[in-house]
């Protein structure tokens, strides 16, 4: 008789995968959390006179924003490979989902590079949410897996993103144009490198379960 062996923990890593600050915690969300976090967005994420995605998903009309959120966090879950991801995770404070921090790791084990996307509700925007989910992201990126630049976007008239990479020491990096509305719009580009993240002091933070997928990050 074969004896099957046991799983240690979930079957995808990643739903083991848990980043704390003293403040957020951020972890991939379950099926019924994608729920909870598009019923946020739909509640709203900025003023609907602004865009500040590269892609204008928030405009589409129901039921297409509703399948076209879904299929995007099944698409990243389904498409992930050691040398293509996206790590789109939940954010929580004090157990209350408030929003979205996504990492993109493109051949990462060669190059090192990731880049950095997000939102948050607008209920809480303005109380350094932002801010601080950005510097997990980063430090899982630069102390655990070992990324040497980080990027960054923002349209010129997105002020509190562009602080928020600012003030964490990023370096304009040029700009580009991108339509979200069929209408060219110029964008600052960012960028952190590992010696800039590790030339001053960082808040600390708390990771669990990287090690059972190290290789799923390319890491081996």
């Amino acid at each position: 008789m074969t004896r099957l062996r046991r799983v240690e923990g979930h079957p995808w890593p990643l739903f083991d995968l848990v980043i704390r600050t003293s403040r957020l915690e951020l972890r991939l969300p379950t099926e019924v959390e994608l729920l909870e976090l598009l019923e946020l967005a739909k509640q709203g994420i900025h003023d609907p006179d602004e865009m500040p995605f590269g892609f204008a998903w928030t405009d589409q009309p129901s039921p297409r924003l509703e399948h076209s959120f879904m299929q995007y966090h099944w698409s990243t879950r389904a498409a992930w490979k050691p040398e293509d991801w996206t790590l789109d995770l939940g954010v929580w404070e004090d157990g209350r989902l408030v929003g979205t921090q996504g990492m993109r790791g493109e051949n990462f084990a060669v190059l090192r590079k990731v880049g950095t996307g997000s939102w948050l509700g607008r209920a809480h925007q303005g109380r350094g949410i932002g801010k601080q989910m950005r510097s997990a992201v980063l430090a899982f990126a630069f102390d655990h897996l070992g990324a040497q630049w980080a990027t960054s976007s923002a349209f010129l008239d997105n002020r509190s993103s562009s602080e928020v990479s600012r003030s964490l020491g990023y370096a304009d990096d040029g700009h580009e144009l991108m339509a979200p509305r069929g209408v060219a719009r110029e964008m600052t580009r960012f960028l952190m490198t590992a010696e800039t993240w590790h030339s001053r002091e960082r808040p600390v933070i708390e990771v669990i379960g990287l090690g059972a997928c190290r290789e799923m990050f390319g890491l081996g």
